[in-house]
């Protein structure tokens, strides 16, 4: 999967005949993941359909700022549009279009969106030989990318006046794959190998029943989409979950027992960079593990129970350039016991949350923590989700290993 996928692109067409690339160019996006919604300038219909692009792209195709034979009809709103978007790519950019963008002139629909976005905006030139070599041309392209904005160099080729020389336009898989490595080499965590941990252990009592935790590893899953979505390599060791994740950078490995995920995080924490253990592991596991279900009785049933393996405490005592996060879930003196933990296990940083705190723990979309680094000091935050949570955290490791 792409570092595009779950991003949301705004693709804006002025009219040039590379115009036609444009299906080819949605589709791709789609394929990587990308959510598509389309902006044309109104002479850009003359080389492909907003039909087309419509029915690849999922979305209504916008044109104009309103349809002039439906009175009812709601305006485009270009402010909206500009803020719905991870990225714009203007393709083609024409001689015409890439003027306007470059001095500020608004006629259009796709000239008020450009002037209206917040995010990084693409452009891939295409015209004949002679246009792009024009100074006029050059001096457009120079002052839009002194504003910020990242050319997709044309190249060279046969031009549809039959002159063969430099104009074209990238070809659609080469758009993509320069907005993918651009996206990359721009994020925080690239290079970086990530370990997370997430979800419960169960320990076996027989083949049937176990010890387990009501912890449904979203919190984890949603450290791990964070981590990937900046680039890092994430290895992520799940426990007994529902939870699902797919994506190119997370390499997920499902284990059961505190047993398991102790050998699993063990054989990766060498070459990992940063460990967050946000996994509810089983503090006691059966002594003895029935091998045939046990049968009810009427008498009490005693289970004599054994600690298992810290993982955390190990990974700890045998840190060497790791950040390591542990996770903290109290019921009282919160506080006092997370920065006990965090001494005592050789942590960076953990991450507390109460059972106190409503709409925090176990089984919820939210989270409520606070954040103790090494230095103890102590971040608290409101209560957000936890995708906004994991958002957060991965923040503040960055501000540590950034320092």
């Amino acid at each position: 999967m792409s570092i595009l996928s779950g991003k949301k692109v705004l693709l804006a067409i002025s009219a040039g005949i590379a115009a036609y690339k444009t299906a080819y160019l949605v589709r791709l996006f789609i394929k990587s993941g990308a959510e598509v919604k389309v902006i044309m300038t109104p002479a850009s219909k003359d080389f492909v359909t907003p039909l087309t692009l419509s029915t690849l792209s999922k979305n209504p195709v916008a044109s104009t700022f309103y349809d002039k034979e439906d009175e009812n009809e709601l305006w485009n709103n270009h402010v909206d549009l500009g803020l719905w978007a991870d990225l714009l790519l203007v393709a083609p950019a024409t001689a015409n279009t890439l003027s306007k963008m470059a001095n500020g002139t608004c006629d259009n629909l796709v000239l008020a969106t450009y002037l209206s976005v917040k995010c990084p905006v693409y452009f891939a030139p295409a015209m004949d030989l002679d246009m792009y070599q024009h100074s006029s041309t050059k001096n457009s392209i120079e002052k839009l990318q002194s504003f910020g904005n990242i050319l997709i160099p044309a190249t060279s080729g046969e031009l549809a006046s039959g002159l063969v020389g430099e104009g074209r336009m990238a070809e659609p898989e080469d758009i993509v794959a320069f907005i993918e490595k651009d996206i990359l080499s721009k994020l925080p965590l690239k290079g970086k190998k990530v370990l997370i941990t997430a979800g419960p252990t169960y320990e076996a009592i027989d083949p049937v029943r176990f010890v387990g935790n009501h912890s449904s590893g979203k919190m984890g899953f949603e450290i791990a989409k964070a981590a990937a979505s900046l680039g890092a390599e994430v290895t992520l060791i799940a426990g007994p979950t529902n939870q699902q994740v797919a994506h190119a950078f997370i390499k997920r490995i499902d284990v059961v027992s505190a047993d398991e995920m102790y050998k699993a995080a063990h054989q990766y924490y060498n070459s990992t960079d940063v460990a967050i253990l946000s996994a509810a592991v089983a503090d006691y596991k059966p002594k003895n593990t029935a091998s045939q279900k046990i049968k009810k009785k009427d008498a009490a049933l005693e289970i004599e129970l054994a600690p298992t393996k810290d993982i955390l405490a190990s990974l700890g005592a045998q840190k060497t350039t790791q950040f390591l996060v542990g996770f903290a879930l109290e019921t009282t003196n919160e506080i006092a016991n997370a920065k006990g933990k965090l001494t005592r296990k050789n942590l960076d940083m953990i991450v507390l949350n109460s059972l106190q705190d409503k709409g925090a723990g176990f089984a919820t979309n939210t989270n409520k923590i606070t954040i103790i680094d090494k230095e103890l000091n102590e971040i608290p935050f409101d209560l957000k989700s936890k995708s906004a949570v994991a958002i957060d955290i991965i923040n503040e490791i960055l501000n540590r290993i950034d320092a």
